[in-house]
């Protein structure tokens, strides 16, 4: 019965949910006249019918936009489905919409049989896809595929151009992989929606009587996807966190032009142990492993964009230099004709303001950058030109200097285009142009920001030079505002946020014989009580009374007596929050890969 969705290969781009005492029922209602999926309530089993049961009841109806997936528990499934999105653009012309809501709909009735302990874990883990339905950066299309640059849409094959979506996409780059598996198995092609999580910015400008258009995307690998502290650097088969590929797409008079940037982690097996510091220590783990896992990591890298340029923006000195200095001991055994390496101190070099002095690092890779090129197609989408290689940027967190970086990078490079193209002169840049400038400036801008708001919670850092082109009283303000936001974040909310991403991307699977302790569980004596409001409100009560009995000391021997003794218990207690940081922080508890 379920081969029936076999022969369609298009994607229902209008849906409704109904919902029945014992069953949802999607519907398509874009004119397809396509079966509807039947999911039991009771275990998620899935079925295709024609028509729609009678029912006693009136049941609740809601227009939906997309089959997100399905995700299984210890003993019930969840469907996981689109109820609002936005038009946010086009990609080679085709529509590209937004993820506005996301809404989980419980199919666990036969949770009712279940033992007390197996429900107790059920309402924890389903607690986690709350915070799923809250992901930000998510992106679709119902024509194309997003999770393909446009010069691997160009190389598919004829036969590779006639599979549903999600057979042509990027395993890499899609975000519900793992909660589509339910419906692949079922073979429902029409309902199978590829979603990338990352960017989509475009916009117009007019440059004299000439229209060019700019699109950047990102797409986000979900090979290592995490918050900022609790994904750091590689694992063993040399996929980092926070990779990011980074499109910056040019369309002038039918001539499309694309180049692609990445970024990532440090490829070595680091981390950073939330402490209740502002920056913890780096520690590298297996250090004797780092050579082979950074050649991993370039192995793969090498296959998918050819030759790799990797610029390291980390501080020399510090914990930043011993993290830097090891992998460039590790990159010695990889550097080749098309490998190379290069350590650009950004602090110590551009300081805090004086970002204009990238152009010092741009002088050191423009030769591969130009050698290695751009994807252009002319008027017939015929291929004049191709990108052989590709600069991958990473600074610790690959967030905020990363993103000046690459937003310079794609200047020099749009730049570049419109010269070849004919419509800049070969002294003009887009400088010359202030409309064309700002709006240039505005898409890196919101790259960046959507970027660090998906891996570390803010806006990213030092925004107000890619926004304005020069940094602002403003703008350091709110670094230092977004900075102190990261610390709370890192420390007091990730761990949770980490969980509910590796119960959705299928590195931790749920079982019921795999680890039967909660959550709540796991933490005991101190910990299960532990955090950081209460740890801070004791602090602030022992100064506040040690404030109190010193003022009145001068008076009253016994008054000075306590004002040291409750100092001195504020103190101790400091020092205690301090020494145990990692008990009044909010880790992750699913510890277990898949």
């Amino acid at each position: 019965m379920m081969e029936r969705a076999d022969s369609s290969k298009k994607l229902y781009s209008r849906l409704r949910l109904w919902e029945f005492p014992d069953q949802y029922i999607v519907e398509p209602t874009d004119g397809s006249c396509g079966s509807s999926l039947v999911i039991s309530r009771k275990d998620g089993s899935m079925s295709l019918i024609d028509e729609l049961p009678e029912s006693s009841s009136v049941p609740k109806v809601r227009p939906i936009f997309g089959v997100v997936g399905m995700l299984k528990l210890l003993a019930g499934s969840y469907l996981i489905v689109i109820t609002e999105h936005e038009c946010v653009g086009s990609y080679l012309g085709h529509p590209i919409f937004k993820v506005s809501s996301l809404k989980i709909f419980p199919c666990n009735h036969s949770l009712e049989n279940s033992p007390a302990e197996q429900k107790k874990m059920e309402t924890e883990f389903s607690g986690l896809l709350n915070i799923a339905e809250k992901t930000s950066g998510l992106y679709f299309s119902y024509e194309t595929n997003l999770t393909l640059s446009a010069q691997r849409l160009n190389d598919l094959g004829d036969e590779s151009k006639l599979l549903p979506l999600w057979r042509q996409a990027e395993p890499r780059f899609l975000w519900n992989n793992y909660m589509l598996e339910v419906l692949i198995d079922n073979k429902l092609d029409p309902y199978i929606l590829p979603v990338v999580q990352g960017s989509f910015n475009n916009f117009q400008a007019a440059i004299g009587e000439n229209v060019v258009d700019v699109t950047l995307v990102a797409r986000r690998c979900t090979r290592r996807n995490g918050t900022r502290m609790w994904r750091r650097g590689a694992d063993s088969d040399g996929y980092v966190a926070n990779f990011v590929e980074s499109e910056q797409i040019m369309q002038f008079n039918g001539f499309t032009a694309s180049f692609v940037q990445v970024r990532g982690s440090i490829p070595l097996l680091w981390e950073q142990i939330v402490d209740l510091t502002y920056k913890p220590k780096f520690r590298i783990v297996k250090l004797e492993e780092a050579p082979r896992v950074v050649e991993r990591h370039f192995l793969d890298l090498r296959k998918k964009y050819g030759a790799v340029f990797a610029v390291d923006l980390v501080n020399k000195h510090g914990g930043e230099g011993r993290l830097s200095e090891k992998y460039a001991g590790a990159m010695q055994h990889v550097v080749s004709d098309d490998v190379r390496y290069l350590h650009f101190d950004f602090h110590h070099i551009c300081g805090h303001v004086h970002f204009e002095r990238l152009s010092i690092l741009y002088e050191q890779i423009s030769d591969f950058i130009e050698r290695n090129g751009y994807l252009l197609l002319n008027e017939k989408g015929e291929k004049m030109k191709e990108q052989l290689g590709v600069v991958r940027t990473n600074c610790i967190d690959c967030l905020d200097r990363t993103n000046v970086t690459q937003s310079m990078i794609g200047r020099k490079m749009l730049e570049y285009q419109l010269r070849r193209l004919g419509v800049f002169g070969a002294e003009e840049t887009i400088s010359s142009h202030p409309k064309f400038d700002d709006s240039f400036k505005v898409l890196w801008a919101n790259h960046g920001d959507d970027i660090s708001l998906q891996y570390s919670g803010t806006h990213a850092l030092k925004g107000d030079f890619v926004r304005y082109g020069q940094r602002t009283i403003q703008g350091i303000l709110k670094d230092g505002w977004n900075a102190l936001a990261r610390y709370y974040l890192n420390n007091f909310c990730d761990g949770t946020k980490q969980d509910a991403i590796d119960l959705l991307q299928g590195h931790y699977i749920v079982s019921v014989g795999r680890d039967m302790t909660t959550p709540s569980q796991k933490g005991g004596g101190l910990e299960a009580v532990a955090s950081f409001p209460l740890a801070l409100s004791l602090v602030l009560t022992g100064f506040f009374f040690a404030t109190m009995s010193l003022r009145q000391g001068r008076y009253d021997l016994r008054h000075f007596f306590f004002s040291f003794m409750w100092a001195g218990l504020s103190v101790a207690l400091a020092a205690f929050v301090r020494a145990n940081g990692r008990i009044f922080c909010n880790r992750p508890r699913l510890h277990k890969p898949r």
